[in-house]
């Protein structure tokens, strides 16, 4: 809730403020970032709930991020190039999303989530929205997908926070925990331990997944300079591309077999 007396656009006004401070913390880690391109992941375990987070400095102006992040259709397109998503449908504010394994999967066979589309502030100096869902797969809850961003260098590039959480009720860290002891033992995220290895649990899994959704708006937005019937085709080969720049983390299938699924999921969701 609001506080008495303050008003919608003040309370906008100190989120794009929030926003410029986090940018100005983190901005000497984001030019220094190991990751050959200038940003910085984080991720927390509460125990009951995970978030992971990518802060970016990204080439694409302002206003274009802006008109398009905005956007469900195209928020339907960033899903979609991931392994797991077998499905994205637009219905009004709400995106119904099919989740399921790395390789071809019947719908039927997949999860299904609903996330609602909540846009909370869009002006020429701050935008924020939030994809949320109350429930998933395996006992997971209260999904939340946050996106905020702001302009830089008069609107000629944008600095970007994206946010992703979930909660986990028994049934999803006893299936969790079974995972990581046996086939995903291996599996590591981004986030150096003392001894200098890669953090691996549950804080892997959740900064593997943030930097594929970080990758994806990356890949999108990248693809809009291309000719609208090549869009897509590049938006998938970008995103295979970055996400093997991070293969130790992040490789789960061959090129060839990522292009072939993700083109034969497009012609049936077309269908």
């Amino acid at each position: 809730m609001l506080a008495l007396g303050t008003t919608f656009a003040q309370a906008r006004t100190e989120s794009a403020q929030a926003l410029r401070d986090r940018h100005d913390r983190l901005a000497s880690q984001i030019e220094q970032s190991p990751f050959k391109r200038p940003l910085v992941v984080q991720s927390s375990d509460a125990g009951n709930a995970l978030s992971g987070s990518v802060d970016a400095v990204m080439p694409q102006p302002y206003a274009l991020a802006r008109e398009h992040l905005q956007q469900p259709e195209a928020l339907c397109e960033i899903l979609m190039l991931q392994v797991n998503t077998k499905q994205c449908a637009v219905n009004g504010r709400e995106l119904v999303v099919h989740i399921g394994r790395k390789n071809d999967q019947p719908l039927e066979d997949a999860y299904r989530v609903a996330f609602t589309l909540q846009p909370q502030a869009s002006s020429d100096d701050y935008m924020s929205l939030q994809l949320g869902a109350d429930s998933g797969p395996f006992s997971t809850r209260d999904f939340r997908i946050q996106l905020q961003a702001i302009p830089l260098d008069g609107g000629k590039r944008t600095y970007l926070h994206l946010g992703y959480s979930y909660g986990m009720g028994m049934a999803a860290k006893l299936a969790m925990q079974g995972y990581f002891a046996t086939a995903g033992a291996s599996k590591v995220g981004f986030t150096r331990t003392a001894g200098d290895a890669y953090i691996g649990g549950m804080r892997g899994a959740i900064e593997r997944n943030t930097m594929r959704y970080y990758l994806a708006i990356e890949a999108y937005l990248a693809s809009l300079s291309a000719p609208p019937a090549q869009q897509r085709t590049q938006r998938l080969e970008r995103w295979f591309a970055a996400t093997e720049q991070y293969a130790r983390q992040l490789h789960e299938v061959e090129r060839s077999e990522y292009l072939a699924m993700k083109q034969r999921e497009f012609r049936r969701q077309g269908a």
